[in-house]
């Protein structure tokens, strides 16, 4: 399994985005999508597409959190990063701070961000992460530059 991890589009999807992740078999968005109208084109590929709210997101039916168990692992999706990881996850995701993260900390949770798809800081770039889940288990993580 292929899911695209997405955050930060703040009312902008680049052209190329769309075309990139006719691959993923879910797409994630890690939030601050703020007009929903920004998510059509990603809509339209036909994927399962899940949401997260950011702090400029004002739509009801996407909540602040959310828990997903791909491949026997469990993943918690939340736009401001945590202070510490919910008990039972696997990795943490989170957006907001517009620059990519690969993280574990001592008790062994991933913490990962694929950066903004626009407005960029602290250096990076534009960008998205692949998070591959083998058949046997367990996950990969690569992110890979727009």
């Amino acid at each position: 399994m292929r899911i695209a991890v997405i955050s930060d589009t703040h009312d902008r999807l680049p052209g190329l985005l769309p075309g990139r992740l006719e691959a993923a078999d879910e797409i994630w968005h890690l939030g601050d999508v703020c007009d929903p109208a920004t998510l059509v084109e990603l809509e339209l590929l036909g994927k399962p597409l899940w949401i997260v709210a950011g702090n400029c997101d004002f739509h009801p039916a996407w909540p602040t959190h959310r828990r997903l168990e791909r491949g026997g692992c469990t993943f918690h999706l939340e736009h401001v990063p945590l202070r510490r990881a919910p008990r039972g996850v696997n990795a943490v995701l989170n957006g907001h701070l517009h620059h990519p993260r690969d993280e574990t900390d001592p008790l062994g949770v991933r913490w990962l961000s694929p950066g903004a798809i626009t407005g960029p800081r602290g250096g990076s770039v534009a960008g998205f992460g692949w998070l591959t889940i083998p058949n046997g288990g367990g996950f990969n993580w690569a992110r890979e530059a727009l």
